[in-house]
């Protein structure tokens, strides 16, 4: 029961801390009704007009299939970006001469514009969902890699020297030591790494035509349908926004519950 009610005060918490999110929110709706009352419907469309444009897609049968291919592509990207990037960078954390021998790469690979990677891609996979999940890959990785290589490299050494003075193996001063600190930079780096694979999976899906909602875009815009465009827009703002605080913030908060030990209310030893 101790534990249950621990689990349900923190998501309430948890909860209650979205107000300053959606105060943002709020705001970034309220300028973009001051756009369209100053531009108009043609060139930027009222949010209510856009929300009963998505309503309206919502309603219709590809929607969902839509949807769920972007979705799928961009958690897919953002798996393997994120694991192989997290990976990489940990294990170069521990080499000075390994990032320096990597930075530059990733810094040439970051340089290179994503349509371009693309169009390589298209070469490679042709229009398909491969195609996408490639170029979301190789855009992403370096954002991930950055972050694991921080963590692990501005690691507290004295801790970790203190922890195997009292014996405590390799692997528990990882878990124990570096863990902690490493996450602190990983959950940032991820949320980064999880736009961008959203973002560029949209732009992969209309400028290969594979489909979803990246297709969907490039028949709003042949129609001149900018209520629709946005609509999109904002589906994908809103699957971008449901995975990052429905997923990766909650499992940030349970793996810093360490945080609030220092404070008169916080987790009790």
């Amino acid at each position: 029961m101790g534990a249950l009610g621990a689990a349900l005060g923190a998501l309430g918490r948890y909860l209650w801390s979205g107000w300053a999110g959606a105060t943002g929110l709020f705001c970034v709706a309220a300028a973009w009704q001051a756009g369209h009352e100053a531009y108009g419907t043609f060139i930027l469309p009222a949010p209510l007009d856009t929300l009963r444009a998505l309503a309206g897609l919502a309603g219709s049968p590809a929607f969902h299939a839509v949807a769920l291919d972007t979705a799928l592509r961009a958690l897919a990207g953002f798996a393997v970006a994120a694991g192989c990037g997290s990976l990489l960078g940990v294990v170069a954390g521990y080499s000075f001469s390994a990032i320096r021998v990597l930075q530059p790469i990733l810094t040439l690979i970051l340089g290179v514009p994503p349509i371009a990677w693309i169009v390589l891609a298209l070469i490679w996979f042709g229009a398909s969902g491969g195609t996408v999940v490639a170029t979301i890959v190789i855009a992403a990785v370096p954002i991930a890699f950055a972050g694991a290589v921080e963590g692990v490299a501005t690691r507290d050494r004295t801790l970790e020297a203190m922890a195997q003075a009292f014996g405590a193996g390799a692997l528990r001063r990882f878990r124990t030591v570096v863990v902690p600190h490493l996450v602190a930079h990983l959950f940032p780096a991820w949320t980064t790494t999880l736009g961008t694979a959203f973002k560029v999976a949209v732009m992969a899906e209309l400028l290969a035509n594979a489909g979803g909602v990246g297709g969907a875009l490039a028949r709003a815009r042949a129609n001149l349908d900018v209520a629709e465009a946005m609509a999109w827009v904002v589906l994908v703002v809103a699957m971008l926004l449901a995975v990052e605080y429905g997923v990766l913030h909650p499992v940030r908060a349970a793996l810093e519950r360490w945080r609030d030990a220092g404070v008169p209310w916080g987790v009790k030893r």
